[in-house]
């Protein structure tokens, strides 16, 4: 069999280029968390858990595409062009949401004193635009990765997570912010615009 696209020579430096811009972006993403920690943190344990499961999605997506599980065999270039530019669409996405909640963007669920509720950029469509960026960049990885395996793993792991997180985030958020947050939350789905 053929090697997977991103095995090809150029195609691997985009692909790993991609993945470690990915990586950069999230580390940008805690420091800048880091300078944000206004208000009393609400709770921690949602953070590991999508921790855990972005972790466990991509060490299982990456052993299920060496293994050659379930390799995409048929328009494999063509899925690996697609699942690139879904990567770059996710990181874009995600740094689109956490530049526009500016200030209010931590890591770690809290709200902070005066705090209000963003209705701009990206959170017009959607109420968690950041984690809607993640999924649509581990989508593209799975893709880019070139077997339905590792797609699944990369879809269902770090998506499942997500949902933990978004239910203990929209408590907080509740509690904290109150009408104007129930308002928002009614008019917006929590990740695909008229879906959910």
């Amino acid at each position: 069999m053929a090697a997977s696209p991103y095995d090809q020579p150029g195609a691997n430096v985009v692909f790993w280029g991609l993945v470690g811009l990915f990586a950069l972006g999230e580390y940008v993403v805690r420091l800048r968390s880091h300078f944000n920690r206004r208000g009393g943190r609400s709770e921690r344990w949602s953070f590991l858990v999508v921790i855990v499961a972005v972790v466990g999605g991509l060490a299982g997506a990456l052993a299920l595409a060496q293994r050659q599980v379930a390799t995409i065999i048929s328009g494999r270039w063509a899925l690996f062009v697609v699942g690139l530019a879904l990567m770059v669409t996710g990181i874009v996405i995600r740094h689109w949401a956490v530049l526009t909640l500016g200030r209010y963007f931590t890591v770690d669920v809290r709200v902070e004193p005066g705090q209000t509720v963003v209705e701009s950029g990206p959170y017009r469509w959607v109420r968690h635009p950041s984690y809607t960026g993640m999924i649509v960049f581990f989508t593209g990885l799975g893709l880019a990765l070139s077997d339905w395996a590792s797609l699944a793993a990369l879809i269902v792991l770090p998506t499942a997570g997500l949902i933990v997180r978004i239910r203990s985030e929209e408590r907080v958020l509740l509690d904290g912010l109150g009408e104007p947050y129930r308002r928002f939350a009614a008019t917006r789905r929590r990740l695909i615009p008229g879906v959910w």
